[in-house]
């Protein structure tokens, strides 16, 4: 009898699963391992023995096929960016962390079909600069694409600055490679644009958190590079101008506008105050400002002449009150700077009480008041700080301390609030979460809020292909 046959299923599956990634593909010391285990907001921490750093296809299938065989449960995980803990192990599933990170292939880029094929460990910013070197343009751009990675993207359909002109993630992919939960794997490769034979499969998996199998390869779009950038930072005379701006911006540049960002006057003053490098480009405060672009294909294009035109309407119609274009590259880089900073810049607030929602577009200024209104009524002196992708109707509603409440006092506020927080979303038809997902955070509020038939639908599918829940357990339902 050999040594593996000893062991219990169990561990001859663990043995047989270092085999086949061999002795640089997986990690079980403690310090390899921490990195893995940390969710990057500390609201979870994770329980892992071992981290499998398999390098190509085959190989996530051999190791899938392992664990199936032995009832072991699996963590995918890119590049450990999101933000709802849903690549975080759980210690009750005694589950292995399968990283993607080896995987960081491009495996063909087509100019002429406008496609690009990546591995799922290819890092966002890799893939940006690797269409623009066939001059070409991959939309997907949130703040963490220096690190985080094509398949945690596609797997949690993030969203980002480009959604208004280009969509989320799974508007951005046309075909996938999926290891499926028995090891088996599935080549949807498909470069088309077309293909009317059935369901659309991939879409089940694109926001699916890895529950259903694990995404290994992409086939992306391509658009363009634009060659033709106005970028502008405004001083709103409300929020309701907002929506003004918007319309006018869309109207006067045939729908090119590729970004609309809000961003109110309380996280902004803390980034002009904390952040290095970060000016105001007004020369007033605002209660609140929008930061948009507008995007044209071709070098000699109009794009300058609409954006002075609408801005210039803007004022006259009163919608606006101050307006900076940016008339550089380096400019255009500092207004961007700020809307980053915004994020950063909430710690010098104190502690925050964070929500990613999403809303009819043309409701955005009245959620942003109703809510408001609901958390100072149950927490007088919070800060209400929301910013974010107002041209698509995500907003980033979070709240910061009363500045004379302790921190462990204001967050015990941490269900109340949210849970306000979403009867309102809820209430106006929106989502409660926009672009971040699910995960472990927000089990609760899938129970409570999501139709019982969809949960039901949703458990068939799980069900269905994963019918011994190995693939990471305790995520999304």
């Amino acid at each position: 009898m050999s040594p593996e046959d000893a062991l219990s299923p169990r561990a001859a599956a663990l043995a047989r699963i270092r085999q086949i990634v061999g002795p640089k593909g997986w990690y079980d010391t403690p310090a390899d391992i921490a990195p893995y285990l940390a969710e990057q907001r500390g609201m979870f921490q994770g329980d892992c023995k071992l981290v499998v750093r398999p390098d190509t296809a085959a190989d996530v299938a051999a190791v899938v096929s392992a664990c199936a065989s032995a009832g072991i449960a699996i963590v995918p995980q890119g590049g450990n960016t999101g933000l709802v803990g849903a690549g975080i192990p759980m210690q009750a599933d005694a589950a292995i962390i399968l990283s993607l990170g080896r995987m960081n292939r491009i495996r063909d880029i087509d100019p002429l079909n406008a496609t690009i094929t990546v591995e799922a460990g290819c890092i966002l910013a890799n893939i940006q600069a690797a269409a623009a070197a066939e001059d070409r343009l991959f939309p997907l751009s949130l703040s963490a694409e220096g690190s985080c990675q094509i398949g945690g993207n596609l797997s949690t359909n993030a969203g980002g600055v480009n959604v208004l002109r280009y969509g989320n993630a799974r508007d951005l992919v046309l075909g996938l490679e999926v290891v499926l939960p028995d090891g088996r794997i599935w080549n949807g490769l498909k470069r088309l644009r077309k293909d009317n034979t059935g369901y659309d499969l991939k879409q089940m998996y694109i926001g699916g958190e890895g529950t259903l199998g694990i995404i290994t390869a992409a086939v992306c779009k391509l658009y363009p590079r634009p060659k033709d950038v106005q970028t502008a930072f405004v001083g709103l005379r409300n929020l309701e101008a907002s929506l003004d701006l918007l319309a006018r911006a869309r109207s006067a540049s045939g729908d090119r506008v590729t970004s609309f960002e809000l961003i109110c006057h309380r996280s902004f003053a803390a980034a002009v105050a904390h952040i290095p490098g970060i000016r105001d480009p007004l020369t007033r405060k605002f209660d609140d400002y929008a930061l948009f672009e507008l995007s044209g294909a071709n070098a000699d294009g109009d794009m300058a002449e609409a954006m002075e035109t609408l801005l210039s309407e803007a004022l006259a119609a009163g919608e606006i009150d101050d307006a900076a274009i940016a008339q550089s590259d380096s400019q255009r880089a500092d207004f961007w700077r700020i809307r980053d900073a915004v994020v950063e810049s909430q710690k010098f607030l104190g502690g925050s009480i964070k929500h990613d929602i999403s809303i009819g577009v043309s409701r955005v200024p009245a959620f942003i008041r109703r809510a408001n209104a609901a958390v100072l009524a149950l927490l007088p002196g919070a800060r209400p700080v929301p910013f974010g992708h107002c041209g698509d109707g995500n907003i980033h509603y979070n709240i910061s301390q009363p500045v004379d409440m302790d921190l462990e006092t204001f967050l015990s506020h941490r269900e109340a609030v949210t849970r306000n927080v979403y009867d309102i979303v809820v209430d106006m038809g929106g989502s409660f979460s926009a672009e971040h997902g699910v995960g472990q955070l927000k089990l609760r509020e899938m129970a409570r809020y999501k139709q019982p038939l969809e949960l039901a639908m949703m458990h068939r599918v799980k069900s269905a292909l994963d019918p011994e829940g190995i693939m990471n357990p305790g995520k999304m339902l």
